[in-house]
């Protein structure tokens, strides 16, 4: 028994994270972290942008990909949408509060990846050595 708690205590600060096994966090986590998000919400900070504004500033980005996400982002309440009442029709898009909150994590992870690139690329490189030597 003793043992059990020292495992599950060892393991407190990572609780939060695996929580309900994870269902919970991964469905957010696989909404932030898909290919187009960050980078939406990276265009849209401390702005409001016209769809084709925004489409035009994140290269590669079919319409069809950045309307899904848009969608998404205002369904997580990420991402406001206001339509104005012109001729022609104008659509803009803005962060939430929330969406902004999602700044200063992203920029953490996304210096992590910088700084750990190095590493990361050399570990692969000795990994394929390894696999291709074993085949």
């Amino acid at each position: 028994m003793r043992h059990r708690e020292v495992s599950v205590s060892g393991y407190e600060h990572t609780c939060m994270i695996r929580g309900d096994g994870g269902r919970t966090i991964r469905t957010i986590l696989d909404r932030i972290c898909d290919k187009w998000t960050l980078l939406v919400v990276a265009t849209l900070d401390r702005k409001r942008l016209r769809f084709t504004d925004l489409q035009r500033q994140i290269p590669g980005v079919s319409q069809r990909m950045l309307t899904r996400t848009l969608r998404n982002l205002e369904r997580d309440g990420l991402v406001s949408r206001t339509v104005y009442a012109e001729v022609p029709l104008r659509v803009e898009y803005a962060l939430t509060g929330t969406g902004q909150s999602l700044i200063p994590p992203a920029l953490a992870l996304a210096e992590w990846a910088i700084k750990h690139i190095p590493d990361i690329e050399a570990s692969r490189a000795a990994y394929e050595e390894r696999a291709d030597s074993a085949e």
